[in-house]
């Protein structure tokens, strides 16, 4: 089984960026998936969940500008990020949370 992230580049503050998480060897459906980030010199942290029933859960910083999403048919998850902020710099990682598989993540820069 693997998780790799795409989507991520330099973008301006207040710009938007797409990930996508592509998923092989089990079905991104049948598990809780989970987004998060890693800035230059901190903790990762959690930043959304996207639950099999399509329930989605953000953390503060986010809630209004990213959108947590998946496509069946691709087996694909994806983060919508828009207003993108100087503090959302960071690698993003993508996880299945019920395995603890994480993929190599998809580095996100956002110019002041």
């Amino acid at each position: 089984a693997h998780l790799v992230e795409s989507g991520g580049g330099l973008v301006q503050s207040g710009g938007s960026l797409r990930l996508t998480c592509a998923g092989s060897g089990f079905t991104l459906s049948d598990v809780i998936m989970t987004w998060h980030r890693q800035a230059p010199d901190k903790a990762r942290e959690w930043v959304a969940t996207f639950a099999p029933g399509g329930a989605t859960f953000y953390t503060d910083s986010v809630k209004g500008r990213f959108t947590a999403s998946r496509d069946d048919a691709k087996n694909e998850l994806y983060l919508q990020m828009d207003n993108l902020q100087f503090e959302d710099t960071a690698v993003y990682y993508c996880q299945n949370f019920d395995s603890q598989l994480w993929g190599q993540g998809t580095q996100v820069t956002v110019s002041s």
